[in-house]
């Protein structure tokens, strides 16, 4: 327990430090917005790129992570619609409580698997990452087109969005490079490493910059909900699935690990767009990643 949370402490101070600086508005203008928007379309890639490219992984292993991906985000779902036809909530909350509870902060992920698992488990949470990114983005557009919007969603721009998603090309390209064998010169070698440096700690705090505590008002009945399932019972779901696959190891460690994380960031961007409670998102994704504090490393103790 002590050197898991020496490994995650790192992690929040990072995510703290960055909304801090936002509240003090340093180093001011819009440096925040843009230091993500640089983060998520050149750091990350590049970090996918350097990290994956020098893994070595079996084949096998990219099966068994789909299909443990694949398992989880459907029992979910399930649980989800449980949930739903309990509580029967209007169509914009439900939208708010299912992205809290299944979507997943992948800056936080990937920083936690590098510092938790070394460059094998980076390498093996940024293919489960490549994996449910898509997933998510499917499964999220079909449950606000059945609940949430008045009109039909485009899948068309939705398909776009995906396939040009700079972690999922990021990652793709890295598992290309690894399973050729073809390795990085020098010089190559020599950008990629600074800014895959770089990534994660200006990942965080981009987290942190973006969090809107205000949001944290009145927490209702939806909010303890969906995190609830977020935080404690999606990682439970997790191991019961490995159990029954028949998975172990390093790959299990990382599908817990995702499973433990706060909802991502960018489901406040989906609920603004597709008609979703933005305010309500606002409140699960902030709330979330403060009570990730305490309950990542609590669910890991007990769990790997």
């Amino acid at each position: 327990m002590p050197v898991m949370v020496q490994a995650l402490v790192p992690v929040f101070v990072l995510i703290m430090l960055g909304h801090v600086f936002r509240r003090l508005d340093f180093p001011g203008g819009d440096f925040w917005p843009q230091a993500e928007r640089f983060t998520y379309y050149v750091l990350f890639p590049a970090m996918l790129v350097f990290k994956l490219g020098q893994a070595r992984l079996p084949a096998s292993a990219y099966g068994d992570i789909a299909l443990l991906i694949g398992a989880m985000l459907l029992a979910m779902t399930l649980v989800l619609v449980l949930a739903q036809w309990i509580w029967r909530w209007r169509g914009p909350v439900f939208s708010s409580v299912f992205q809290g509870a299944i979507r997943f902060n992948s800056y936080v992920g990937l920083a936690a698997g590098g510092m938790l698992l070394g460059d094998a488990g980076l390498s093996l949470t940024a293919i489960a990452v490549a994996v449910m990114v898509p997933l998510l983005n499917l499964l999220c557009i079909l449950m606000f087109s059945l609940v949430a919007t008045d009109g039909p969603v485009r899948l068309g721009p939705v398909f776009r969005a995906i396939v040009t998603n700079p972690l999922i090309v990021g990652s793709v390209v890295g598992v290309v490079w690894s399973f050729f064998e073809i390795g990085f010169h020098p010089l190559i070698a020599g950008i990629l490493e600074p800014l895959s440096n770089l990534a994660l700690p200006m990942g965080l705090m981009t987290v942190g910059a973006g969090l809107q505590l205000q949001a944290l008002r009145g927490a209702s009945m939806p909010f303890i909900v969906a995190s609830v399932l977020k935080l404690v019972a999606f990682p439970l779901i997790t191991v019961g699935l490995a159990f029954l696959l028949g998975l172990d190891g390093l790959m299990v460690q990382v599908a817990v690990l995702l499973a433990t994380l706060p909802t991502a960031t960018s489901a406040y961007i989906l609920a603004r767009q597709l008609g979703g409670d933005a305010l309500l998102m606002a409140g699960i994704i902030s709330g979330q990643t403060l009570l990730a504090i305490a309950s990542i490393p609590l669910m890991l103790s007990l769990l790997w």
